[in-house]
């Protein structure tokens, strides 16, 4: 058996011996991606990263939403519990001071009403915060005993 070696440069690896060299060189061409194909491909992994981003980024600020909203929201009950269960007087009148939960503060104000039974006040507790403290975050209403 007599083998014979053909020169690296008539012959690719793979390539057919009936390939004629432009075959050959058209195919060697059509290896890979074109600079177009991959920039297409950057472009839509980025918008896609993009969206993915953005969806991060309300979902953080939802619950950062309902984390202030939960401190309002114990707050105000806590403030209807000091006047439940303290020992003062509730009288009408209006108030308005500033409170803390969790490290953030909010602007709270008072408000004591009368009711048409004289054994009982009504009192509302709203909860504002934010950067001009006009986003309300709670507003609750109870009877309290007049003492």
């Amino acid at each position: 058996m007599n083998l014979r070696l053909l020169p690296w440069s008539s012959m690719p690896t793979g390539m057919p011996a009936s390939c004629s060299k432009p075959a050959r060189l058209r195919m060697r061409k059509a290896r890979g991606f074109t600079l177009l194909e991959v920039l297409v491909a950057l472009t839509i992994v980025a918008v896609a990263l993009t969206a993915a981003l953005r969806g991060a980024m309300a979902l953080t600020g939802n619950a950062r939403d309902v984390n202030l909203k939960l401190y309002a929201i114990l707050i105000a009950e806590n403030q209807l519990l000091e006047l439940r269960f303290g020992h003062s007087q509730v009288s009408p009148g209006d108030s308005s001071f500033d409170c803390e939960q969790g490290g953030v503060v909010f602007h709270c104000s008072q408000s004591v009403t009368p009711t048409p039974n004289p054994f009982f006040r009504r009192v509302e507790i709203h909860v504002a915060g934010g950067d001009d403290n006009r986003r309300e975050f709670a507003d609750l209403m109870s009877l309290l005993q007049a003492n």
